[in-house]
């Protein structure tokens, strides 16, 4: 992707993803032009009734002191993987979503040859565009429905659903598409591309701010506009013309200060987002401008509408204007790192998983372009700064889980799906 000459991070980095024919979607400022190089959702969870909070499920706060995480490789072959997504119907698959339009399945291990579904026809790929999301109906697979997003052949963002017929479980339908959300994007990057069921059974969908660099058009502080912004809609239901219902708990749900999908505000590139299988919390990775990489949290059961302050604010610092910005009404990150270490984060999950004890209840994400993996105790909201607990030597450009919770990663450059491990001392 294109660079902003203010930012010699980003400069090397953009050297450094030619040569591996990928670069991360969700990264830097640049203009409108389309690049020549190539960029999970964490999985989507069943709907559940009143998730614990934090402090209920995990006795003690997480340390992350002493973690040392490795990546080990599961199955390669993979072109530009981007997103790992399991479809909690008990196969234990992995579905792998290769950025130029296929979705791959790993079973038992294996990369399967035959794609789960080809979609290459329709989309328009490399850069930050191409095949970016992919979520199962909390239903599935009673619901043969998984949503996908992409950019279009115009480079709009697209989101639709598919259906699997049960006779043919490795196999969802191309021509089953039903398109139930498309947004005109103003420039080629910055598109978001994260979709992920809540416990709510709501459809959450991430988007940048549109692209170029600085929010030209002021699109994260703007209520009237889907972009900079994650959504939350009901694809159970119907309102009006459209292909979804508005939940009637969104801040703007009827439409009168703001757009009616929207559900947070003020993000810049909210790449990859998760939800804590264990207290509903939504954790964003979002990737910042030209200084600071981010995360940000929405506590369940929470209201819709909080503001995270782009382009206000790069993470907790003023950006526009540099100094003397007004943080009233915004929330801050809880962790943020420095260009220093890093330029695209990629925000990872709360571990779950039985396999993973030493991760269990620690909040992990990673960097693109410098492969650092860190780890942070996800249950106070007080601003801690993060622990590095790995230099992997990948891409990784999306974390996912499998459906015992736990955590994978996917390297772009590589082709590779990676198992998170780690130890303790």
């Amino acid at each position: 992707m294109s660079v902003s000459p203010a930012s010699p991070p980003r400069r090397r980095r953009a050297a450094i993803a030619a040569i591996a024919v990928v670069a991360v979607v969700a990264a830097c400022g640049s203009t409108g032009a389309s690049a020549t190089t190539a960029i999970g959702p964490s999985s989507s969870t069943a709907p559940s009734s009143g998730p614990k909070s934090a402090s209920q499920v995990a006795a003690a706060p997480f340390d992350p002191a002493g973690l040392h995480v490795t990546l080990e490789s599961v199955a390669t072959g993979l072109d530009a993987p981007l997103a790992i997504v399991n479809a909690h119907d008990g196969t234990n698959r992995l579905f792998v979503v290769e950025q130029g339009g296929r979705i791959r399945i790993v079973k038992d291990g294996t990369l399967q040859p035959a794609p789960f579904l080809d979609v290459s026809d329709r989309i328009s790929s490399g850069g930050e565009r191409g095949l970016l999301g992919l979520a199962f109906h909390p239903g599935f697979p009673a619901d043969p429905r998984l949503f996908v997003d992409y950019t279009d052949p115009n480079g709009d963002t697209q989101v639709s659903s598919f259906a699997v017929n049960p006779a043919s479980p490795d196999r969802a339908d191309p021509g089953s598409e039903v398109k139930i959300l498309r947004v005109q994007q103003p420039y080629a990057n910055h598109n978001g591309g994260a979709v992920v069921f809540g416990p709510d059974g709501k459809l959450f969908i991430s988007f940048g701010d549109g692209g170029s660099e600085g929010d030209p058009q002021g699109y994260g502080q703007n209520p009237r506009t889907l972009l900079g912004k994650i959504l939350r809609i009901d694809v159970d239901s119907r309102s009006g013309d459209r292909q979804y219902a508005i939940p009637p708990d969104n801040p703007f749900a009827d439409g009168a200060g703001g757009a009616p999908e929207i559900w947070l505000t003020g993000l810049r590139n909210p790449w990859r987002i998760s939800f804590d299988r264990a207290t509903g919390d939504l954790w964003i990775g979002d990737v910042g401008q030209s200084a600071w990489e981010e995360i940000d949290v929405q506590r369940a059961g929470a209201p819709g509408g909080t503001n995270y302050g782009w382009n206000r604010m790069e993470g907790r610092h003023c950006y526009q204007p540099s100094t003397g910005c007004d943080e009233t009404g915004l929330t801050m990150p809880v962790t943020e790192y420095g260009h220093d270490q890093g330029c695209t984060v990629i925000g990872g999950s709360v571990v779950r998983g039985p396999d993973q004890p030493a991760l269990v209840g620690g909040y992990l994400f990673a960097d693109y372009c410098s492969g650092r993996v860190w780890a942070i105790d996800p249950s106070t909201d007080a601003y801690r700064d993060p622990t590095a607990v790995a230099d992997s030597g990948h891409r990784i450009a999306a974390f996912g889980e499998d459906e015992a919770g736990n955590l994978y990663a996917a390297d772009i450059a590589g082709g590779a799906v990676l198992r998170v491990a780690a130890t303790r001392g």
